[in-house]
């Protein structure tokens, strides 16, 4: 299971008037710590950000679920509801979880997380879709799920057997 952090990075950025100024952006990084966190977002940014930046913050983001798509240009922070049924006291329980999905617009956002969760056994609703403002994301596997160099697949290891 993947940890997301969101990381806010703080740099000049040029804007449509041709002056620069200071902006203090978002990003989502799949990390297995703070610290790795942060030296992937530096990783990550460093060829798309000309002169210096700081990372301003880090937290753990609130993601169950993540689901790019390439034909999206923006990120929706969409509010699931899953309704169960406590069968022991008859009554409805409702758990929330967020999910994060690429889309153009909010109508492409619910009918992906919809066509994601049709013929699940829980009943759901989707009471909140936002657009969000993280501006990319940046995953442990780059979008082909190539393993990197320094890893080796489980099924090319050598058979270990513990006694």
């Amino acid at each position: 299971m993947s940890t997301w952090y969101e990381c806010k990075v703080r740099y000049q950025k040029m804007d449509q008037n041709g002056k620069e100024k200071k902006v203090t952006e978002p990003y989502l990084v799949d990390a297995v710590s703070f610290t790795d966190a942060e030296k992937r977002i530096h990783e990550m940014m460093e060829p798309y950000i000309s002169g210096e930046f700081t990372v301003t913050n880090i937290k753990i983001a609130n993601y169950s679920e993540l689901h790019p798509d390439e034909n999206g240009d923006r990120w929706f922070k969409c509010k699931v509801t899953f309704v169960n049924l406590d069968e022991e006291k008859g009554v409805e329980r409702k758990s929330n979880t967020y999910m994060l999905i690429q889309a153009n617009d909010v109508k492409e956002a619910y009918d992906a997380i919809d066509k994601l969760l049709t013929g699940t056994v829980s009943d759901y609703e989707i009471p909140a879709i936002q657009e969000s403002p993280i501006m990319d994301v940046f995953p442990v596997f780059d979008k082909n799920n190539e393993i990197p160099e320094n890893l080796t697949p489980l099924k090319d290891a050598e058979d270990v057997s513990v006694n």
